[in-house]
Order: structure tokens, then C-alpha cells, then sequence
């Protein structure tokens, strides 16, 4: 039932096949039918039977952008297949995957939809040989292969026979006979359906199995490959190398391997194209020398100065100009829809007048540059950022120019200002950051090949006496990371297939404080519950650990009754890996005792929940958990967990809490990728920092010293022309340097104009000054800092006074809230309560009306759905104390939409109090 639930909630919303049966309908099925869902499952698997109807697929084609319609090859055949038939697939699939990945049945060379690969590791492994060639002054010649329609024409023979040779028997290969097999599908234009045709080869599409058996049978390509030749494959982009001083050799190496490739495509199916396979001769030596001649049959491989591969264009030379050139040239496309949506201008004429919006605010400008243009700019950065600097400059343009529209910054702002006010990253520092990830993210997974590309001695001296050779990616990342305190760390591997998808543990534990608050509970009560408590596991030994983390220390302590231990990890591990190293090491110390009923108490829920809740992703040490748990288990332990409160009292946690503070043993331990990651993009926040720090003539540094966001004017009118005060840039003080006039100059002080002199230095504007802020000194940063003295002078103390005809009252002082009647009063109470949907837990979403707020959780399980409401509610209350706000209990809403097992609860509130005056003026 787990491997269902678990196959049920990784699917995606996709279109049903012919039986019209969707996902959502699978989901919202109660126990009793996933259970006679299940035994259909079963019985399909052990009759070694298959649902005649399972085999059609209906064909939706899709016409490939920029082709001609009257052509049939130019469309994408996008398959619909049964959401049934795939549920059951995908519950094989996840079994099918976890042998071979333990097996070692897939080669390490193929990348495509394995855990932890991605297309990078390609382009690294083919950038690093031609970076070696290079350097050994050698050529280097790759062959990028392409097999014709690969899917379609897989043999299905090959691929049971592949699984055969790798020791399955029993009902798999049954299973998948059975489903290779009486393959049919159907084309349906409009709501017109053809006739039915028969699939005889390939597998078939948008199955989830294909995938699968698709690469394990074509990875077997790799094994011909002679040992001068190298090769990878992500899916069926394949590409082999071979390097050398004699073109001839290198010329017969190729030609032999290609000879094994075309040999073995023969025999299982396949077909190579000549004409849309690419031959590039990587080389920088300047004297004439000839070009490989390589054939397929007999028909030569084109030979080309540059080849696009997996999305980076690779030239000759390495130079990657080609590619930012092209890269550019799209980006600047693409600035189209920023410009666009920046000048977007509604108007709307009533009796001869006009009004308009300036467009999309800031934030949403900016979420639309970082999900069309800067992912391109970020794809394949740590291959292409070995390029010149002057090559590179010339995506800084894109960056800048996209800046400048999402701010609204005027044209001669500092590019310096434009990344500070934005909050983004100039570029070189960008590519730093995901190389440096990337660089982690591959050491984490242990059979990833970029780990064996170590130089070897020779090689590294070769590099040193060769400056001008620039390293390969693995090198330059080491290099990036010298000097700091990344150089050397060993990061803790992923073990994705820890447990069999069929045998996931489970997880519980005790929380003896359940319906207690402890910010409404005196610490007496919660002894006294936990002394009850022990006294009903009186007969299990306990077990106290806590996790640390200050400035410059994280420790880690474990409390039995017979001893305590305390150690101190690196100081990149997070609060949260301290808590389960303490578990892990209590375990480890449980583990040759003689004892058999231990009772382990932790503070920490987050560790708790997260060894519950079993996911192939999760926490390395909470895996290291769970298995310890596994092997305990089958020894005979009985170990139970329990959720204690911190600093109420509980000796065993106190103790726990101070040995863990001052834990000075330093422990062995592998840095999980995931504190590495937040350590290091710290570190580049620093260096950032410290590079705005010189900008000691910036006149947006004055205003804003450190980088942090501030609040963004949803107005996007206000929020311009803010940011162009801020930045010190406006029309009327620099539109001289665009049109080339002379300088503005102030008539009375004989000055140029400037911001700061028309706010802060002309006595002409004294008057205005003590007028509007009440005050004749006043710096910029009052004016249009964080928080600019106009915003704190309309919110300071406001008197009315109540007319009933023509009389009025005694005036009233309004100490709180925002000014009613106020154009500026709506724009800073949606900005002030905006901030509350960001306490929201992840599983609960919410929105916002002005101050009708609503949130809702969806699920299966309605204790769960409960937990999770109730924890958004009291995250909720806690902000609203903080902020002068009370919801009032008498008039919350609770609807629940439930069907067939699953639920949607959704939760309406209204403030108890007129939310304009009970407003907290220094929170807005």
C-alpha cells in the first residue's frame, strides 16, 4: 500500500488515456477501493496478465515551432496512455530502478533520468578532456552521433534480453513482455479519431517504464567502446572523443569504434544518420594540418567548426564566443517581454480623460526576468564561464539592461546600484555560485564521474608550467573554493537507494505535551507531565540529546544514565544536522549494550518529523538513522522516541543543552550538502558585501549601506521614482550625459544640481523642507532611506475631530493604525499585511483581500490536515500579537470538502477590530 500512496503522489496532473480515468480521481479514492486497486495490481502482476486496453495509446501531434504544417514529420507526437496503466508502471518502475542502480547495471557514463545526474555532467567530462588536450598540445576529435527516431525503433527483443542477461527472472520480464507487446495507438485531431495502427517496434510513448528500459538498453552501446576511446550518453545523445599527437591514429581509433557502434545498431535495431551526425576537430595549434576523415558505411561524418550538445555550443577553439554570442541574441529577444510588461499602459477613456497604470510592479518584473532570461544565462555557466572576461562582458549587458527595466532606474545609474537595489547578483559572482554548487552537488553523489577527474601528477605539473592553459572544471572549482574555509571538506554522499521501495521504514513518536502551549503553560506543568510520563516507560532506559549552533561552534550532546557524551562538528553544519548527529550517535551507542528498551528524548520536532516522513532525498544522517533503526530492530531492540520541551526544567534535556554548548571533542563527521550550500552562498553574500563596501563614492551606498532587501512599492509609479532618488539618478540631474548639454546649475548656490542638494543643501528649499517634514536638517537616508521620514511623519500621531451637521466634538488622538481617506494609507496597509501569508507553512496556502484572509490545506489524512492548520493558525497569531492584530475566534469559517477519502479544509478569518486603525505604525 505504501509503494501505491507513494506512486499516487508523485504523479502529475496529466491527461487520461482511453478509459478517461484521471490522477485526481486515483487520489480521492478512500482505503477499501485503493486496497481492491492494489489487489488488481497484484493480480495483473502474478496471473501475468495484461488489460488488453492497457495497450492503446491516443496521439495528440504538436507542430515543432517554426516548421511547415503540411509536413507529418514536423509534428511531436505527444502519447495519452491510461493513468491505471501507468500507476502500476511507475510502482515497477521504482523497483526496476532500485536493482539496477544496486547492481551497477547502468553505466556511470549515462546521465539521463538518474538521481543526481543532469546534463552538466556531459558537458563537463567532454569540456575536461578537450582542456587536457589542449594542454598536452594535442588534437582532440568528437564524434556527436544521431540515432534515428531511438524510441520509436528500439527492439524489444534487445531490451527483455538485456534484462535476462542481468539476472532478473520470475514475473519482471513476464511483466514486461506483456507490456511491450500488442502496442496500439490511435491519432486524434479536434475531436476526429483515425484508425487504429499497430506499434511493432520502439517503446511506447509516454510510458513511464520506457524511460527506463530505453537507457539500460541502450547504455549497453558504451561497453564496445575501444579503451583509446572515450564516450558518454545522456538518453541517446551520444558522444565519443579520442586524443592525440597523430591524426592518422586518432582517424583509425575513431573508425574503429565507429564500426563497433554501426555493428552493434545493427544488431539491435538502430540506425545512425551520417548526415545529422557532427565530427568537430577540437584544436588550437596554428600551423595547416588536415581534418579526420570519418564514415559511416560510406558516407563521411560532416566535420564542423562548432556543435551544439546538450544546449552549449562547443567551438574549436573553446573560446564559447559562439555561444554567448547566440545566447545573447536570444536574451535580447526575450527583453521584449520585460519592455513589454514595463510599459504596459491601460487606459481607459470616460468623458475625454485617460487613466493609466505603469505596468507590473518591480517583483513581478523581476520573477519574470529570472525564469525567461537569466535561467538561460545560468545554464551550463560553470562550462561556459571558462571564456575570456571580454567574452563574458557581453551577457553583463543583458543583466543590466533587464535590471534597469525591472527597477526603472534611470539610464546612467551605476550597474553597481542596479544590483544592490534589485538584490541580484552581478554575473561573475553568479557563475561562482552555481559552480561552486554544482562542484558540491556532484561530490555528494558517489557515483557521479566528475569525481574521477582528478589531475594526475604529471598533468597538474603540465598545467603549472603552461599558465596561459586554462584548467578544466573540476580544477577551477577547487581553485575558486583555495583560500577559504571550502578547500578541502568532504561532503556527506547521497545514498538515494537506501532502502527497497518495498520495504520503507516506519517511523513514530511520542509527544507526552500534546494540547499544551508553552507560552500559556507554567514549566512546572510540563515536569509534572513529564514525570508521569516516566513513569509509564519506566521500564525503558533514557536517552537525552540536543544540537547546538552559536558563532563559531555547533555541538552536538548525548545523556544516558550510565554516561555523557558531547562533540563538536564543523561549523557549516546547521542546528538541525547537530540534532540528528546527537540521535545518530545515541543509536550508535545503544547498539552494543545488552539492554534491549530504550526510550530517546529530543527537543527537536523538525528532526522528528522528518525521520517520519521517509523520502529518497531526505537528510543523510537522518538516513543513517533510519538504517541504524532497521538493524537494531532485527536485533531484538525495542527503542522508542519521544518529543521533550526545551528550557522548561527537564534535567536530562538541560544537561544535554549545556554539554552540547561547550562540546570541544571534535567528531568525524561528512558536511551534508545541503549546510554546505547555505555556508557557501553566506560566504558569497559576504564577499558581495565587502566588494559594496568600496564603493565608498556611490551615492546609493550612503542610503544603503548594507545588502538586504527592502520592501518593494507595489505602486509601480511610487516605487520608480523612489529607486531613482535612491540611486542619485534621476532625468532632471543626469539627462545631460545622454544628450550632451551642459550640467544643471543651481542659481543661488552656483552648484551643480543633485539630488542630495535639492534635498538636503539648497536653502531655497529650507522653507519646503520645515513644511513637509518638520524639520530644516534632515539627511538622505531620513528622506529616502529604509524607512524615509515623509512615510514616518504621516504615521505620527493624527488628531480628528466627529461632525454630526455643523457641530463638532473635542479632538480625538488616533495613536495607532494608518489615516483613514488616505491615498498613501492603502498602499502601506497591503504592503504591512502582505507580510503575513510569508509565516505560512509550506502545506498551507493562503490569500489575501485587504484584510480577508484565507488559508487552506489538502490532503488525505485529516489529523494530519489538522496538525497542519493548527500550526499555520498559531504562526498566524503569534505575527498578529506582534503587529497590534487580533482575529477574532467568533468570526472564523471552516469549510471541508471532502470526497471519497480526501479532503480540502479551508479556513476564512475576519479581524476582530477595524484593521485601519488597530495598525501598528512603526510595523508599517
Amino acid at each position: 500500500m505504501c509503494e501505491l500512496i507513494t506512486a499516487l503522489s508523485k504523479a502529475h496532473d496529466t491527461s487520461p488515456g482511453t478509459d478517461g480515468i484521471t490522477y485526481n480521481m486515483l487520489r480521492h479514492l478512500n482505503a477499501a477501493s485503493l486496497s481492491n486497486l492494489l489487489l488488481l495490481f497484484n493480480r495483473i502482476w502474478t496471473e501475468q496478465e495484461y488489460p488488453s486496453q492497457w495497450h492503446e495509446a491516443i496521439v495528440i501531434p504538436i507542430l515543432k515551432p517554426g516548421k511547415d504544417s503540411s509536413n507529418p514529420l514536423n509534428y511531436r507526437p505527444i502519447a495519452l496512455t491510461s493513468c491505471l496503466c501507468k500507476t502500476l508502471e511507475r510502482m515497477v518502475n521504482a523497483r526496476l530502478v532500485f536493482e539496477l542502480e544496486k547492481q551497477g547495471c547502468i553505466s556511470p557514463l549515462q546521465s539521463g533520468f538518474r538521481r543526481g545526474r543532469s546534463t552538466f555532467d556531459n558537458l563537463v567530462l567532454l569540456e575536461t578532456q578537450i582542456h587536457n588536450a589542449f594542454v598536452k598540445r594535442n588534437y582532440l576529435v568528437s564524434v556527436f552521433f544521431d540515432i534515428e527516431k531511438a524510441y520509436d525503433r528500439a527492439w524489444r527483443y534487445g531490451i527483455l534480453s538485456t534484462v535476462f542477461n542481468f539476472g532478473f527472472r520470475g514475473n519482471l520480464p513476464i511483466f514486461l513482455k506483456n507490456f511491450l507487446s500488442y502496442r496500439t495507438f490511435r491519432v486524434r485531431v479536434g475531436n476526429f479519431f483515425s484508425n487504429h495502427f499497430i506499434q511493432a517496434e520502439g517503446v511506447p510513448q509516454g510510458s513511464v517504464l520506457s524511460v527506463t528500459l530505453f537507457i539500460l538498453h541502450l547504455s549497453q552501446i558504451l561497453n564496445h567502446l575501444p579503451s583509446s576511446v572515450r564516450g558518454s550518453l545522456y538518453v541517446d545523445d551520444m558522444q565519443i572523443s579520442c586524443q592525440g599527437s597523430n591524426m592518422h591514429l586518432i582517424e583509425r581509433q575513431l573508425q574503429n569504434a565507429v564500426n563497433k557502434l554501426i555493428a552493434w545498431c545493427d544488431n539491435n535495431g538502430h540506425t545512425i544518420s551520417a548526415e545529422k551526425s557532427r565530427c568537430v576537430h577540437f584544436c588550437r595549434k596554428r600551423n595547416m594540418h588536415l581534418d579526420p576523415n570519418i564514415r559511416i558505411r560510406n558516407s563521411p561524418i560532416p566535420v564542423v567548426n562548432e556543435i551544439r550538445f546538450l544546449g552549449v555550443i562547443f567551438d574549436r577553439k573553446l573560446t564559447f564566443l559562439p555561444h554567448v554570442l547566440h545566447l545573447r541574441k536570444k536574451c535580447e529577444k526575450s527583453l521584449n517581454i520585460l519592455k513589454f510588461s514595463q510599459k504596459w499602459l491601460l487606459c481607459q477613456k470616460t468623458n475625454k480623460q485617460t487613466k493609466t497604470s505603469w505596468g507590473a510592479d518591480r517583483t513581478s518584473l523581476l520573477r519574470i526576468y529570472q525564469a525567461v532570461i537569466l535561467s538561460r544565462i545560468d545554464f551550463g555557466c560553470m562550462v561556459y564561464g571558462s571564456a575570456r572576461p571580454t567574452v563574458l562582458r557581453r551577457l553583463d549587458t543583458v543583466h543590466h539592461s533587464a535590471l534597469r527595466i525591472c527597477s526603472g532606474a534611470f539610464r546612467t545609474s551605476p550597474v553597481e546600484s542596479l544590483y544592490v537595489i534589485c538584490h541580484q547578483l552581478p554575473l561573475h559572482l553568479r557563475r561562482e555560485k552555481l559552480s561552486a554548487l554544482y562542484f558540491f552537488r556532484a561530490m555528494s553523489v558517489s557515483m557521479n564521474p566528475i569525481n574521477q577527474l582528478a589531475l594526475p601528477i604529471g598533468l597538474r605539473r603540465l598545467y603549472d608550467s603552461r599558465p596561459s592553459h586554462i584548467l578544466p572544471f573540476c580544477e577551477r572549482a577547487k581553485m575558486l573554493l583555495h583560500g577559504s574555509d571550502f578547500n578541502n571538506i568532504t561532503i556527506q554522499s547521497f545514498d538515494f537507494f537506501c532502502f527497497p521501495p518495498w520495504d520503507i521504514p516506519q517511523f513514530s513518536y511520542l509527544n507526552p505535551f500534546s494540547g499544551f502551549e508553552k507560552s500559556s503553560t507554567a514549566p512546572v506543568t510540563f515536569q509534572q507531565l513529564f514525570h508521569h510520563h516516566r513513569y509509564q516507560y519506566s521500564s525503558f532506559i533514557p536517552i537525552f540529546t540536543d544540537g547546538s549552533k552559536s558563532d563559531g561552534h555547533v555541538g552536538c550532546g548525548v545523556v544516558s544514565p550510565s554516561d555523557t557524551l558531547s562533540y563538536r562538528l564543523h561549523n557549516f553544519c546547521s542546528v538541525f544536522t547537530a540534532e540528528l548527529v546527537a540521535i545518530f550517535c545515541a543509536l550508535r551507542e545503544i547498539s552494543p549494550s545488552n539492554q534491549r528498551k530504550f526510550i530517546i528524548y529530543t527537543d527537536s520536532m523538525s528532526a522528528l518529523q522528518t525521520l517520519s516522513h521517509y523520502d529518497i532525498q531526505m537528510h543523510p544522517v537522518a538516513l543513517k538513522i533510519l538504517s541504524i533503526l532497521h538493524f537494531l530492530s532485527k536485533e531484538g531492540f525495542y527503542i522508542i522516541f519521544c518529543w521533550v520541551l526545551s528550557h522548561v526544567g527537564i534535567s536530562g534535556n538541560e544537561i544535554a543543552d549545556s554539554i552540547a554548548k561547550f562540546a570541544s571533542t571534535f567528531l568525524t563527521q561528512d558536511i551534508p550538502y545541503r549546510d554546505v550550500k547555505k555556508s557557501f552562498v553566506s560566504h558569497l553574500h559576504t564577499t558581495w558585501q565587502n566588494n559594496w563596501d568600496l564603493q565608498m563614492n556611490n551615492k546609493l551606498h550612503f542610503v544603503k549601506p548594507f545588502l538586504d532587501m527592502w520592501p518593494i512599492l507595489p505602486i509601480r509609479e511610487l516605487d520608480v521614482k523612489l529607486t531613482r532618488l535612491r540611486i542619485g539618478h534621476t532625468r532632471f540631474t543626469h539627462k545631460h550625459l545622454i544628450f550632451g548639454e551642459r550640467t544643471p546649475v543651481c542659481p543661488t548656490c552656483h552648484t551643480d544640481f543633485s539630488v542630495t542638494h535639492i534635498l538636503i543643501e539648497c536653502p531655497s528649499f529650507k522653507s519646503h523642507r520645515e513644511y513637509h517634514f518638520n524639520s530644516p536638517s534632515l539627511t538622505l537616508q531620513d528622506l529616502v532611506g529604509n524607512l524615509p521620514v515623509f512615510i514616518q511623519n504621516f504615521l505620527t500621531t493624527r488628531i480628528f475631530r466627529v461632525r454630526i451637521g455643523s457641530t463638532f466634538s473635542h479632538p480625538f488622538i488616533q495613536h495607532e493604525g494608518v489615516a483613514q481617506g488616505s491615498v498613501l494609507s492603502v498602499t502601506l496597509f497591503i504592503l504591512h499585511l502582505s507580510q503575513m501569508l510569508h509565516v505560512l507553512p509550506s502545506s498551507v496556502s493562503g490569500t489575501l483581500y485587504v484584510d480577508d484572509l484565507q488559508i487552506s490545506c489538502q490532503g488525505s489524512n485529516m489529523n494530519l490536515i489538522e496538525r497542519q492548520l493548527q500550526r499555520a493558525v498559531n504562526k498566524l497569531l503569534a505575527w498578529c500579537d506582534q503587529n497590534g492584530h487580533t482575529i477574532s475566534p467568533e468570526k472564523v469559517a471552516v469549510s471541508t470538502f471532502v470526497e471519497n477519502g480526501a479532503c480540502i479544509l479551508i479556513l476564512s478569518s475576519k479581524f476582530e477590530t477595524p484593521i485601519f486603525p488597530s495598525l501598528k505604525r512603526y510595523a508599517s
